[in-house]
């Protein structure tokens, strides 16, 4: 119990907890002032990459070498992360959307949830933690202006505004969050 409780500490775990939850109750505040619902996908989505985001702190320890120094198996535990970051943030919306009573879509938030991760993992190993938050934003920023169409280029950009059962999409997120776990799984933040 105290390795976790360490590796909690030194992930920043509980700011990024609480950087998800406030994420998504300053979201839904906008959208009860803009009289919008969080069934909005746009708003759902805005929840979802801003706990993305906020999670993508910890992806990376406070020193790098002396996380190469521990001996334990990093690999299974990285990937953990990430997946647990994942259930997270999914979680935290549909809490958010249960206390509003606006019910959303649960195959949505799961798509898309393991999608954002998968995006924030790859942001990781490529460019460190500190900037893993580049490339779910700006995947969002895309998705957000791109009209839709039935074409598979677009559909591939637009995969988080996409309604479930949308087969395009549903790919799109289990390639983004299988190659973006493995990816960071087996080498880490970048230094």
């Amino acid at each position: 119990m105290r390795w976790l409780t360490l590796y909690a500490r030194s992930r920043q775990l509980p700011a990024s907890f609480a950087g998800v939850v406030i994420g998504a109750l300053v979201v839904w505040a906008l959208a009860g002032i803009g009289g919008g619902t969080l069934g909005d996908p746009r708003l759902s989505m805005l929840i979802l990459a801003a706990g993305a985001m906020a999670v993508s702190v910890g992806l990376g320890g406070q020193d790098g070498a002396l996380d190469r120094t521990a001996a334990i198996r990093w690999m299974p535990r990285r990937a953990a992360h990430v997946l647990l970051c994942g259930v997270l943030i999914g979680a935290v919306l549909l809490a958010v959307q249960t206390m509003s009573g606006q019910s959303g879509s649960a195959a949505f938030v799961v798509r898309n949830s393991a999608g954002l991760v998968g995006l924030v993992a790859m942001g990781a190993a490529w460019c460190g933690a500190q900037y893993a938050w580049i490339l779910p934003f700006a995947w969002l920023s895309v998705s957000l202006v791109v009209p839709p169409s039935s074409g598979v280029g677009r559909q591939v950009l637009t995969w988080m505004m996409l309604p479930p059962g949308t087969a395009t999409a549903t790919w799109t997120a289990l390639v983004l969050v299988v190659a973006g776990t493995a990816v960071y799984a087996v080498g880490g933040p970048r230094r």
